[in-house]
């Protein structure tokens, strides 16, 4: 059973930086793409930043050049560098990920991130 465990997030002030890590268990399958999404009160889930195996990077308009998404494809571990934070940044920021050989996409549970003016 493919499981997504994220960790990281918390509370920082405006301008600050937080990293969140995503690490995927359960499957010997490599990853094809991993990524985050995030969700504000009221608002639809958006895309924040995603990578695939081959190293091809997408970033949400609202983030590029404050975000940075990498991974260790070791370990099924994807990351995600936020820099000069914003208080609209705050939501909940889930990790996605699909890999080669299996059907599905897969979630985590979310973390929060909270960014204070």
């Amino acid at each position: 059973q493919v499981q997504l465990v994220e960790s990281g997030g918390g509370l920082v002030q405006a301008g600050g930086s937080l990293r969140l890590s995503c690490a995927a268990s359960g499957t010997t399958f490599s990853f094809k793409t991993m990524g985050w999404y995030r969700q504000a009160p009221g608002k639809q889930r958006e895309l924040v930043a995603a990578i695939t195996s081959r190293g091809s990077t997408n970033y949400g308009d609202s983030v590029k050049g404050r975000f940075t998404v990498s991974t260790d494809s070791a370990k099924n571990t994807v990351y995600l560098q936020m820099n000069s934070l914003k208080p609209e940044d705050t939501a909940v920021y889930s990790c996605n990920a699909n890999f080669w050989g299996l059907r599905y996409d897969y979630w985590g549970q979310g973390t929060q991130v909270t960014v204070s003016s």
